[in-house]
């Protein structure tokens, strides 16, 4: 008899744990099931914490590697505004740097500042790439080798900031030298880049 009260007494508590249990499990699953459709929420969550939150999106950034001199940096800018949003200059601790653009000056393709700065029109994109607008780094304090991650600075003509960071990456195109005789430091582009 003793054990019969005492298997009573458990069933009661075994049925009580045993409901407290599945409650908790059922608590457990549906946050299990509410997690499952929400990876999309903490993955965008995550991509939004990753991408640079600012004026523009920046897409595929890079640097041209170099030993010394000059080189340059690219990416996509992205603008999903409404509103034409411009650039006015940009920055980083390796060197000098200026927005530049290739222009055909004399029967030839030089480089030269970009008047006005690079104007990302809205809803719309901007590439900076070898052989076009690019980010121009001016006498190079350091060497650039392939792998290293540089940080730069850019800003726009409503006084907006905007940082981002670029991987440098070999690349044997846009050799680029500078060109004396014009008063500001005019870089021209070797015949065999520009093709």
């Amino acid at each position: 008899m003793p054990s019969n009260v005492t298997r009573r007494r458990l069933r009661p508590a075994a049925l009580v744990a045993a409901a407290l249990l599945t409650a908790a499990m059922a608590g457990c699953g549906s946050s299990d099931d509410s997690s499952a459709p929400n990876p999309a929420p903490s993955e965008t969550a995550t991509a939004a914490a990753d991408a640079p939150v600012g004026v523009v999106g920046i897409n595929d950034p890079w640097v041209k590697a170099a030993d010394q001199g000059m080189t340059a940096a690219f990416a996509t800018l992205v603008n999903e505004s409404d509103a034409d949003v411009t650039l006015t200059g940009v920055s980083t601790e390796v060197s000098p740097m200026e927005l530049h653009e290739m222009a055909m000056k004399d029967g030839e393709m030089v480089m030269q500042a970009k008047e006005g700065g690079i104007v990302i029109k809205a809803k719309s994109s901007h590439v900076l790439e070898p052989g076009g607008d690019h980010l121009m780094m001016l006498d190079l304090k350091q060497p650039v080798q392939a792998g290293d991650e540089l940080s730069f600075t850019l800003t726009f003509a409503d006084g907006r900031t905007q940082s981002f960071t670029a991987v440098a990456k070999p690349f044997t195109g846009a050799e680029e030298s500078y060109n004396p005789e014009h008063s500001m430091p005019d870089m021209s582009m070797s015949p065999s880049a520009a093709s």
